[in-house]
């Protein structure tokens, strides 16, 4: 295969990405590659890396070394329109991130008007579709102290969805849920991978990382300590701090 060819079926390609914070290295030769229509769990104890990893993706981190390429270009380099990059690479937050003087539709045709130039017309329509899209159209006028943990999310979900992006991020979207709202939550992202959205989920919910991912990666300590298909993960793991970290959040 050329690499011409070998290109066009990767969205995303991560290569030797690392972060540092002074002398405080959170991230070492981080490698991984996103195809289209992937879902890829991120998974690994609180302070192994996974949130800044997602943030150096998003360019919310400057990397302190290696490349992300998107569709071949590196988007770490300085000439590039980093609103434009966000809109094809989304991010949903575990703090949700709306703005709170702004009803849910609002919201959601901000990013419509200010970064994609939409005329409001258009924006308020496309915000509506994708509000209907995440069971939030009854709550379009609301504003988000108006609005459960939940639906806050599923909001958030809504606008980042309706800057139609080609790669979605999740930074532990339900780690800020009461556990009666997570499953609400959880469900939209479900259908979204059924629809084929391309997804990067860094999540503490190992049941959804087994059901709906196709490639799981295990972070330890700043780096990719496994990585495979959830089978493979979940129920053979082969390093021992993978295993060591199931035990510990599958009760085995």
């Amino acid at each position: 295969m050329t690499i011409e060819n070998s290109l066009s079926d990767k969205l995303l390609e991560i290569r030797h990405l690392s972060k540092a914070f002074g002398s405080n290295v959170v991230l070492r030769d981080i490698d991984f590659s996103i195809n289209k229509g992937d879902v890829i769990c991120v998974i690994g104890a609180s302070g192994s890396g996974k949130s800044t990893l997602l943030r150096c993706i998003n360019l919310l981190e400057t990397p302190s070394g290696g490349e992300i390429l998107f569709h071949g270009t590196d988007v770490t380099r300085r000439q590039i329109n980093i609103p434009a990059y966000r809109a094809k690479v989304g991010m949903v937050f575990q703090s949700f991130n709306l703005f709170a003087n702004m009803t849910a539709l609002h919201n959601c045709m901000v990013g419509l008007q200010k970064v994609l130039k939409k005329d409001k017309k258009t924006a308020e329509e496309t915000a509506q579709t994708y509000l209907e899209k995440v069971g939030m159209s009854p709550f379009v006028k609301a504003k988000p102290r108006q609005l459960s943990g939940g639906q806050k999310q599923r909001v958030a979900i809504a606008r980042a969805l309706a800057m139609e992006p080609e790669i979605l991020l999740f930074d532990e979207p339900t780690s800020a849920l009461d556990p009666q709202m997570v499953g609400e939550v959880l469900a939209v992202m479900h259908k979204l991978a059924k629809e084929g959205m391309t997804m990067i989920i860094v999540t503490h919910e190992m049941a959804f990382a087994r059901d709906v991912a196709n490639h799981v990666v295990f972070m330890n300590d700043g780096v990719i300590c496994e990585e495979g298909p959830p089978d493979q993960i979940f129920l053979t793991p082969e390093k021992q701090e993978t295993k060591d970290f199931l035990a510990r959040f599958l009760g085995r």
